[in-house]
């Protein structure tokens, strides 16, 4: 402490020092000494009034803690006159100015030797500390503790008992959730998944308790392990019997059903609230259980062959459960409960693989290497309307509120008009289109179009539901509806399917492209990250990156039933257009940023392209055979491949992340959630890797 005078606003009236026990006592009797009576002519003096202490927050502390009185029993326990001269030294100090107690110290400091020093700093340690939370009101408090991370909050709860209830409160978790969840922080790096199911809890419904059916699984030997399996087969042995793994009896079906029918309206959903503390412990487990490769895996089985094509679903609206649906080879389409790994529907029908699928809460189509693709009615496990047209065999398909696309080893592209029935062909491929992707480059549009109209097959009897009066057929398209194809060609195009031109061609892959999948721009906050890692080899008709033309045959409006959805015949017109190149994508939407296309290819690698410029941005190496999945989200980025493995990447940096393996033949499919991975495989099985801990 230096000599100079304190502040002049500085004031604290030390706790007095410990007294004698006599000055105690005399002072006790002094109190019980009758009061001497004044003379009625005396003048009434004024009541006295004592001023109260003011305590600086040192010693407030102290008068908390009982300090003084520690040290009046240790006086008490002292001779006489040990008491009389330590109490002395006290009263001196105590009555001292700030300055002559700062030369006090000093002096008393130069007398002390070290064992004396070694006492002070010991007590100094303990002293010198202020709690800023014991004298700060309560919300200026929250705002300091507001600048610190989760790991310094959780250690800040660990101090006292105030402490902790000043960190964990909701209102600073809240902001640290808003921070990380659904997006990755810019300060630390870290994004934790959203768990959409996870945020309102209610009571998980559970699916009847039907028993796995019995399968006629073929025996596998090493013979046929040593053989690579063979994704795709354009001829299939007539006499393989199709699958027969059904739901037991008539009963069971029923009870499956029903669990997956819309439940009765008039049941009050249970749902309870959670601190923002414990959502954002159980999302940092899920991250980092990705992060490390931790999983736990569970293995469903029931498909005879391979399996060719999955989707799950945890956001349905009913059931609570989420839902999982498999096709194969084995010429089925599976409903799962994921839950419980029960399997609800087996769908029969397709004569052939089935190659795709996609579902919704209404319905589910399939595409089958039979040459069509099938409508369900996934939740009864009926079959609403078989769609044909292809003359090979379907191998992918995709399909929004208003628009179905497919793709087939007949080297072209079928898009249907949910809306009006009418369908049309695209043709540019010199191979098999593997893939097919759609892409509302104008959201506004699109969300206007789906206002004012509905799908034929999200109405009843929609299978034969006429197309509507003031509709053309399959030219009622909406503006900024895209779609791109991968094909076995080694090319990716994007197609304009209102004007059906095909605005870019992507090259770069050296083999065979079979899958394809769209990161939208909400994700895409690495971007800028990605630069300076741009191939070559990119097609394209002028330097500023216009795209080339294409041919397409308009073979929508045929009068058969084969191409057209609904029951009216649309007017022939199967001239083909060559049209011009078109404006940039840029040019088309200035004020919209592009999302990422995603593609895997058999040349063992992965790749990441800017759909304005058709270049590819960044190639991920690491598979030793080819990739036949890819998936993707805000967090990270998944492949299957022919090496029977499935690996986690981390999108900014390029690097596999984790390995999972397990599967015994090449993964063909997979699906990517928030905490888990679902897979399919050429050894029949389908593996759910959870993350959840």
């Amino acid at each position: 402490m230096s000599g100079a005078n304190p502040p002049e606003s500085y004031v604290c009236d030390t706790i007095p020092a410990p007294r004698l026990a006599a000055d105690r006592d005399d002072e006790h009797d002094h109190r019980r000494q009758p009061t001497p009576q004044h003379d009625r002519h005396d003048t009434p003096q004024p009541p006295q009034y004592t001023t109260p202490r003011k305590l600086c927050v040192r010693h407030q502390r102290m008068a908390d803690e009982g300090t003084n009185l520690k040290l009046q029993q240790s006086l008490d326990a002292m001779p006489l006159e040990d008491r009389q001269a330590v109490n002395a030294i006290w009263s001196n100090f105590s009555s001292s100015s700030h300055p002559r107690r700062a030369l006090i110290l000093q002096g008393l400091l130069t007398m002390c030797c070290f064992s004396q020093l070694s006492l002070l700093t010991e007590h100094l340690t303990h002293l010198i500390r202020i709690d800023p939370f014991a004298c700060l009101p309560r919300e200026v408090s929250l705002k300091v503790l507001s600048y610190l991370d989760a790991t310094s909050l959780c250690r800040a709860a660990q101090v006292t008992k105030r402490w902790k209830t000043l960190a964990d409160d909701d209102v600073l978790w809240r902001g640290i959730c808003e921070q990380h969840i659904g997006q990755k922080c810019h300060k630390c790096g870290w994004g934790l998944p959203v768990l959409e199911k996870k945020r309102n809890y209610r009571l998980r419904s559970v699916s009847p308790p039907v028993e796995p059916p019995a399968t006629n699984k073929r025996p596998r030997t090493e013979d046929t392990e040593s053989i690579p399996p063979f994704k795709r087969r354009r001829e299939e042995d007539p006499d393989v019997p199709s699958s027969s793994c059904t739901l037991t009896t008539p009963h069971d079906l029923e009870q499956s059903s029903c669990a997956l029918l819309p439940p009765n309206p008039s049941v009050p959903s249970c749902s309870i609230t959670r601190p923002w503390k414990d959502v954002y412990s159980e999302r940092m487990t899920i991250e980092r259980n990705w992060r490390r490769g931790r999983c736990t895996v569970r293995t469903l089985k029931g498909h005879t062959d391979s399996v060719m094509c999955l989707q799950f679903s945890e956001a349905l609206s009913h059931p609570a459960f989420p839902v999982l649906i498999t096709g194969g080879y084995d010429r089925t389409v599976r409903v799962w409960n994921m839950e419980t790994g029960v399997q609800l529907h087996v769908l029969k029908g397709h004569t052939r693989a089935v190659r795709a699928l996609q579902f919704d809460d209404i319905k589910l189509i399939t595409a089958s290497m039979d040459h069509t693709l099938r409508v369900w009615d996934w939740r009864r496990g009926k079959c609403i309307r078989m769609l044909s047209g292809h003359t090979d065999g379907v191998v992918c398909l995709n399909f929004d509120s208003n628009v179905l696309a497919s793709g087939s080893a007949d080297k072209t592209i079928k898009v249907w008009n949910l809306r009006t029935g009418g369908a049309f062909t695209l043709r540019g491929h010199d191979n098999w289109v593997n893939a097919v992707l759609l892409w509302d480059s104008d959201p506004g549009a699109a969300a206007r179009a789906q206002q004012t109209n509905m799908s034929l097959f999200d109405v009843p009897g929609g299978g034969s539901m006429s197309p509507h009066p003031h509709c053309a057929g399959a030219n009622e398209i909406d503006v900024g509806k895209m779609l791109f194809s991968a094909s076995d060609d080694g090319t990716i195009k994007l197609w304009d399917l209102r004007s059906r031109t095909c605005l870019r061609t992507m090259t770069g892959h050296k083999a065979q492209v079979q899958t394809i999948r769209l990161l939208p721009a909400n994700d895409c906050d690495d971007v800028g990250m990605l630069s300076g890692d741009t191939e070559s080899g990119v097609e394209s008709s002028e330097e500023d990156g216009v795209a080339a033309t294409a041919a397409v045959s308009h073979e929508s409006n045929d009068t058969s039933p084969s191409t057209t959805l609904g029951a009216s015949p649309q007017p022939s017109d199967a001239d083909i257009e060559t049209v011009q190149p078109q404006k940039p994508l840029a040019a088309l939407f200035p004020d919209r940023k592009m999302p990422l296309l995603i593609s895997g290819s058999l040349d063992n690698t992965i790749k990441l392209w800017d759909i304005e410029t058709a270049k590819s941005m960044k190639t991920f190496f690491g598979h030793i055979e080819g990739v036949w999945a890819v998936a993707s989200d805000k967090l990270r980025l998944v492949s299957g491949s022919h090496d029977r493995t499935v690996k986690v990447w981390s999108r900014e940096e390029g690097k596999c992340t984790a390995t999972l393996v397990g599967h015994r033949a090449a993964v063909s499919c997979l699906a990517l959630g928030e905490d888990k991975i679902v897979s399919g495989s050429d050894d029949w099985d389908v593996k759910i890797w959870s993350f959840s801990g």
